[in-house]
């Protein structure tokens, strides 16, 4: 099971009693599959008569190595704020305190569904949510970008040029050049919009980070890199064609058109700009390579020992493709 087996069981369930205000049993404890910068546990807490689904969220490494992320505290503060403004997020029953012995993160609700890519484009039972998620995809980032962020903590404000650093002080890190790089990197700073007013940006709003029903999306998940930015940013990182997962016929996650995307902006009150979108998505294509060359290096290196992020480093070159192809 990992995390010391029985005792890592045993001081989640004081957690989860302390919060539940009385005695919990932990059950079915499994740590699931996928992401790279936190771990995610799946089990069912019994406490007296009552059986409650959870999730836990838990930072992999220490989190101030990771400036591109938000603390898992931040994370869970935004979840439960996006509650309250009708944003499908799960709920959060608790943060954990040092004195749980556990590590970083939080607990939270767990929601049915389907958040695997292929079965959401491919099975038949998704086939109505197929045709009306780009919509609804459209009106939930309306939601969040209207979102009043001004009581959590630990958001940064992105501007695009100083992103654009960041992102290229990363890409030099490597010390490996990549011509289509640098041709992405020159034509994004020749491009770059002005920035708005600043609002909360999922900044990974992408099919797999998304809970599917048959009715079409159920919760928005994976908050961890969430800040304070241009909203179109999230449109166009929502069409970047790795989020396709080969549909890439369907530019809005494999699932849907633009079209739809953006009528279900405009339609929750918000305003969209498709020539910002399309910078976002050049922006997006090539922060995701990056992100993929980063996270096979920490394999690499030997910092975090790791199969998932050894193969990621496949799929950069996957990137550069996807740029020539948008920028020739």
């Amino acid at each position: 099971m990992g995390k010391g087996d029985k005792d890592f069981e045993q001081r989640l369930a004081v957690a989860v009693g302390r919060h539940l205000e009385q005695p919990a049993e932990i059950r079915d404890l499994h740590r699931l599959t996928g992401g790279a910068v936190a771990e995610t546990w799946w089990f069912d807490a019994v406490a007296g008569s009552e059986t409650h689904e959870m999730i836990l969220r838990l930072a992999r490494y220490e989190e101030a190595d990771n400036s591109f992320y938000v603390s898992k505290r931040t994370e869970a503060e935004i979840q439960i704020l996006a509650n309250t403004a009708n944003v499908p997020a799960p709920n959060v029953y608790f943060i954990l305190e040092a004195a749980d012995n556990i590590g970083t993160g939080y607990v939270m609700q767990r929601i049915a569904g389907e958040s695997i890519p292929r079965k959401i484009l491919r099975d038949e039972q998704y086939t109505g949510a197929r045709d009306l998620m780009a919509r609804q995809c459209g009106g939930i980032l309306c939601r969040i970008h209207a979102m009043s962020h001004d009581s959590i903590s630990g958001l940064k404000i992105l501007k695009t040029d100083q992103q654009l650093v960041d992102q290229y002080a990363m890409y030099e890190s490597f010390d490996e050049p990549r011509p289509v790089f640098e041709f992405a990197f020159n034509w994004l700073k020749a491009n770059a919009p002005e920035d708005p007013a600043p609002c909360l940006v999922h900044a990974d709003f992408r099919n797999g980070n998304l809970i599917v029903g048959p009715e079409g999306v159920r919760s928005v998940l994976d908050w961890e890199m969430a800040h304070l930015g241009d909203p179109m940013e999230d449109l166009g990182w929502l069409c970047v064609n790795s989020w396709r997962f080969g549909n890439i016929d369907k530019p809005v996650g494999g699932f849907g058109e633009r079209e739809d995307l953006f009528a279900g902006y405009e339609a929750a009150g918000g305003r969209v700009d498709p020539e910002k979108v399309q910078y976002w998505e050049v922006f997006g294509t090539l922060k995701w390579g990056l992100i993929c060359r980063f996270q096979s290096l920490m394999h690499l290196s030997g910092s975090v020992r790791s199969v998932e992020l050894a193969a990621i480093g496949r799929r950069v070159s996957e990137t550069e493709l996807d740029l020539l192809q948008l920028l020739t």
